[in-house]
């Protein structure tokens, strides 16, 4: 199976907005979730009472830092940000090379699948979605002057950014979902998606599949990128320091590629700012 048929099937439309097929997904959720859990329990973490309690007051924390609506508002944002891009990109002769193009057209069908879905869910739970913004994606509103549709390697460092913000921005705003089974099933459904767009792009670009330390610099991107990726060079997980225990296995940098870190909401629309006019 192609990368572009195993993209289109994890950003199945039908599986999206299907009633019947959300059903059947929550349910195989939960059937899966207790082994998943189980699975996942850092052994160190586990084993460390006052640092287990710690990282989950922290979760609990994070559950109440917006509400729903505020966060599928917040990803909806996110995805007119990106749809647009690749939409202009697309429409754009003579931007993306001809082998290329295979591959952003079918990221831009999942950030179109994906900003009807984040729309129809705020309309659906009686609220206003947020409107469409003005975006400027020469960086002119945060002082940059940038060429993203007039070279194309200038236009997929800039699509790394925004991938690699993506991936962050909903790893930061899960916890605010966390008394919603289904729309946090969905959002981690696009979240993985997101994650997928992120290493097929930095791979485009000869980079790494997954962010490597906490600079723009160590991700093949100029300096200007460097918010995207602070907090990166992270090796404390769940209170313990990683970066010491595997030695032979990588040490610090290989702990710091085994852990995404989430951004925050305020973090993230400071950096989609930059391209945002009104």
């Amino acid at each position: 199976m192609n990368l572009l048929k195993i993209l289109d099937n994890l950003s199945n439309e039908e599986l999206l907005n299907t009633k019947s097929s959300r059903r059947g997904s929550i349910s195989q959720f939960k059937n899966t979730s207790k082994n998943i859990a189980l699975a996942s329990i850092p052994f160190a973490l586990a084993a460390t009472s006052s640092k287990a309690k710690a990282a989950t007051a922290s979760m609990s924390a994070a559950a109440f830092q917006a509400t729903p609506t505020e966060v599928l508002n917040f990803a909806l944002t996110l995805e007119y940000l990106e749809r647009n891009y690749y939409q202009i990109a697309m429409d754009t002769d003579g931007l993306i090379p001809e082998a290329d193009r295979a591959v952003f057209a079918q990221i831009l069908k999942h950030e179109t699948s994906h900003v009807d879905f984040f729309k129809a869910a705020v309309e659906g739970s009686g609220e206003e979605a947020i409107a469409e913004p003005t975006f400027d994606f020469t960086g002119a509103p945060g002082g940059l002057d940038l060429d993203p549709f007039g070279d194309y390697p200038t236009f997929m460092a800039l699509s790394q950014g925004f991938e690699d913000t993506g991936v962050r921005a909903f790893k930061g705003q899960a916890g605010a979902l966390a008394n919603d089974n289904a729309l946090l099933t969905f959002a981690l459904q696009v979240h993985s998606v997101e994650a997928r767009h992120a290493s097929q792009v930095r791979r485009m670009r000869g980079q790494k599949g997954w962010v490597t330390g906490g600079t723009a610099a160590s991700n093949g991107l100029p300096d200007v990128f460097n918010a995207i990726y602070a907090g990166e060079a992270n090796t404390v997980q769940g209170g313990v320091e990683l970066a010491t225990l595997f030695p032979t296995f990588g040490g610090a940098p290989a702990v710091q590629e085994a852990f995404d870190e989430p951004l925050t909401m305020d973090e993230v629309l400071a950096i989609g700012g930059i391209f945002i006019v009104s």
